[in-house]
């Protein structure tokens, strides 16, 4: 489950600052040959990076906080820590502002 989350992390993490503004840009990569769109807000002391992978429609919601990763993908849980994410080797972004 963790290695679905990476490249969304490794993304958001790495997009500046100044694309979290008051409305949120949409953002896709590709990563394993599933296409991914997601948008990354700030809320609190946490960032909540919300999307879909497109072709199942499969939702997924994370509330990146200092320390761990909470949140659904589907109507699954997960949570994990933080310092579990590992550097995904190629990602393919497809769209970024």
């Amino acid at each position: 489950m963790k290695k679905f989350f990476l490249p969304v992390l490794a993304l958001a993490t790495l997009a500046p600052a100044a694309a979290r503004a008051d409305e949120p840009a949409p953002q896709r990569f590709e990563h394993q040959g599933r296409v991914y769109s997601y948008t990354v807000t700030q809320a609190g002391d946490y960032r909540v990076i919300s999307g879909v992978e497109e072709k199942s429609g499969k939702p997924f919601t994370l509330r990146v906080g200092e320390k761990r990763v909470r949140g659904t993908v589907g109507s699954q849980q997960v949570s994990f820590s933080l310092r579990d994410v590992e550097s995904l080797g190629k990602v393919t972004v497809l769209a970024s502002r």
